[in-house]
């Protein structure tokens, strides 16, 4: 059943421990770009190594441009550092494309609304990403949103041979405290559920054989 946070007691996780989880899933995204990068550097002040200075500097850029995308996608899916209280839906398009870059899965992006308030534009980074994540032996992930009154609907269908989402996925997506599993694949399902319930909206999912489907209905 979708779930409604009425007051800050009634989570189950308080905020100095929800930053404590965020900001080791943003450092955990961050490190392996940033790494590549020093390893390129290094590379580049080898003597020994300079016959592959052109692979160190395409190291280099595809890793910068890794962690360039990670910061833009973080600062609007996860936090309040930007100044803008609206944005554009080619905005949105344009972070998470960034993010699943590379990957298997394919996106297919049919978001008809405009624009979107600070919430919303949250859930539906995290919503888009979550479903393509649901795909790690690829597949294609359907991204959808569009208004019904005051109500914004956000959907995310991933549908390949292999659609899943991990046991600590689902436990955030319900909620729920993480009881086992890595908290680094919790996380950020919660957070999406804590967006979603913490504006008034519902965030339901649905997993049969085949096909991952996610689906946040929040005020517009």
């Amino acid at each position: 059943m979708p779930m409604t946070v009425n007051d800050a007691a009634d989570l189950p996780v308080d905020g100095q421990e929800l930053a404590a989880y965020v900001a080791a899933k943003l450092c955990h995204d961050f490190i392996s770009p940033a790494g590549a990068i020093a390893s390129g550097l290094d590379l580049l002040d080898d003597p020994s190594a300079q016959d592959m200075r052109e692979d160190a500097m395409g190291l280099i850029a595809q890793s910068a441009k890794k962690l360039v995308n990670l910061v833009h996608f973080a600062r609007v899916a996860f936090g309040a550092a930007t100044s803008s209280e609206r944005f554009s839906e080619p905005e949105l398009h344009r972070l998470v494309a960034g993010m699943i870059e590379g990957g298997r899965a394919t996106m297919d992006w049919q978001v008809e609304t405009a624009d979107f308030a600070k919430p919303t534009a949250r859930a539906l980074l995290n919503l888009a990403y979550l479903t393509v994540g649901a795909l790690p032996s690829g597949g294609v992930a359907t991204i959808t949103a569009r208004r019904d009154g005051d109500t914004l609907i956000m959907e995310g269908s991933a549908d390949g041979a292999r659609a899943r989402l991990k046991p600590e996925a689902t436990t955030g997506l319900a909620g729920r405290r993480l009881e086992e599993g890595l908290a680094g694949q919790w996380i950020q399902p919660y957070w999406l559920w804590l967006t979603v319930t913490g504006a008034g909206g519902t965030l339901a999912v649905e997993t049969v054989e085949g096909r991952v489907g996610l689906s946040a209905r929040m005020p517009a």
